[in-house]
């Protein structure tokens, strides 16, 4: 059964470039959102096997949408990967605080990220 993921992305170049690698380096079915907003209509209306969830949006933040999805019993156990350009050291202590597989840093080396998934999600 192919994995479905939802990718929650503002930057366009960068969600073609996620979809691309998954869906034809991974084999996987991809979803993907415009905003923070939009990824959480989505998600409520998609099955999906985890979430590529990027932190730095400007409508709703990342960290928002996780808080979101946490709360809602139909979405809480789907797995959350994050994806961000910063890592502050406070950013560490907070991701280890959270219910997340992973967390993926940009830039990232596009034909490593189905494996890098994989492996966050125990999907090897």
């Amino acid at each position: 059964m192919n994995k479905r993921i939802l990718v929650i992305d503002d930057e366009e170049s960068l969600r073609e470039l996620v979809s691309t690698c998954l869906e034809d380096l991974g084999g996987w079915e991809v979803i993907v959102a415009v905003s923070g907003y939009d990824g959480l209509r989505k998600a409520a209306s998609h099955p999906l096997d985890a979430i590529l969830l990027d932190v730095s949006m400007p409508d709703m933040d990342g960290f928002v949408v996780y808080e979101t999805l946490k709360a809602d019993a139909s979405l809480c156990q789907v797995s959350i990967v994050l994806l961000t350009a910063k890592v502050l050291p406070g950013d560490r202590t907070r991701f280890d605080q959270m219910e997340i597989a992973g967390v993926i840093t940009k830039p990232f080396d596009p034909t490593l990220l189905c494996a890098e998934l994989a492996a966050m999600l125990g999907w090897e």
